[in-house]
């Protein structure tokens, strides 16, 4: 049982690759997780990771632990949901990822209304906008968009996301801005952790066509593309939940309103389970009633 109780320390390790990550993680000193893992390497006789000052990796024998360690945790985990099951209200610790800017604007605001309904309940909300294992992290669940390419888990649709092209009211246009082909002429703005961030869709009246564009401002942040639009240094493509405030102040202005452009869909992604723990279930169905399936309150006014 000893050793059981060591395989979460284990875990922490080998998916940070260091003891100082997993300590951090773990909310223990690193050398109380050293000394863990040196102890559980003696109850099995045999190591468990090649340890160097540069590098922390797992020997064979680790590779196989670190598996079933896996597994073990999975099923307490399981069984921890069926218990939860049963108590009705929804309680515990409910760890999430979700996109920087996304998490800021939206994600934040509902978190204080959520607890307020539901006590019970601990947040840990980490906001990152780069791709993670959610069941090597721990994480109850995620926000993402776009192509889910990871089978293992569970996606619920929570919203829809559009996009639009603005600019500053301030931002003299090199062309007259007719149609989406007179990008070309203007210094346009890319977002780019965009699979498209230079070719950009627009679709009016059934018909579809793609715009090359290009700019002097590549950037991995919508928020912070933002800023730079509304000083006027071009012209760019944000999504709407990060753009209707402006929009609506006359901040930013839309350009090719009468075109539309692809949406995305926002989905919660969480491990499957024999039980949803109802802590998860609760979060999503709050979701849902916050943002609104199909026009998002951030689109009211677009």
């Amino acid at each position: 049982m000893d050793c059981f109780n060591a395989l979460p320390i284990f875990v922490a390790v080998a998916k940070n690759a260091g003891f100082s990550a997993a300590a951090r993680e773990l909310g223990l000193s690193k050398s109380a997780v050293s000394k863990r893992i040196t102890k559980l390497e003696a109850q099995l006789g045999s190591r468990l990771l090649h340890r160097t000052t540069r590098k922390l990796s797992l020997t064979e024998a680790g590779e196989r632990f670190y598996q079933h360690a896996l597994q073990a945790i999975y099923a307490a985990q399981n069984a921890e949901d069926a218990v939860s099951e049963l108590q009705g209200e929804p309680q515990g610790l409910l760890k999430i990822n979700v996109p920087m800017t996304f998490g800021l604007l939206h994600i934040a605001p509902l978190i204080p209304i959520f607890l307020q309904r539901y006590p019970q309940v601990k947040i840990d909300l980490q906001l990152d906008d780069q791709a993670i294992d959610l069941i090597a992290q721990g994480f109850d669940l995620a926000i993402r968009t776009g192509v889910l390419a990871d089978s293992t888990l569970i996606a619920r649709e929570l919203t829809q996301l559009r996009s639009t092209v603005c600019m500053s009211a301030d931002y003299r246009p090199q062309s007259s801005l007719l149609s989406p082909e007179d990008l070309s002429a203007e210094n346009c703005l890319l977002y780019s952790y965009s699979v498209n961030a230079d070719n950009w869709t627009f679709m009016r009246n059934g018909v579809t066509q793609q715009v090359k564009v290009a700019g002097n401002y590549r950037v991995n942040s919508s928020a912070a593309l933002k800023e730079a639009l509304l000083r006027g240094t071009g012209i760019g493509r944000l999504p709407s939940f990060v753009a209707s405030e402006y929009l609506a102040s006359g901040a930013l202005v839309r350009v090719f309103a009468d075109y539309q452009m692809p949406t995305a869909t926002l989905y919660a992604l969480y491990p499957e389970r024999a039980y949803v723990p109802a802590k998860v279930r609760a979060f999503l169905d709050f979701s849902i009633e916050y943002f609104g399936i199909d026009r998002p309150y951030w689109d009211e006014n677009l």
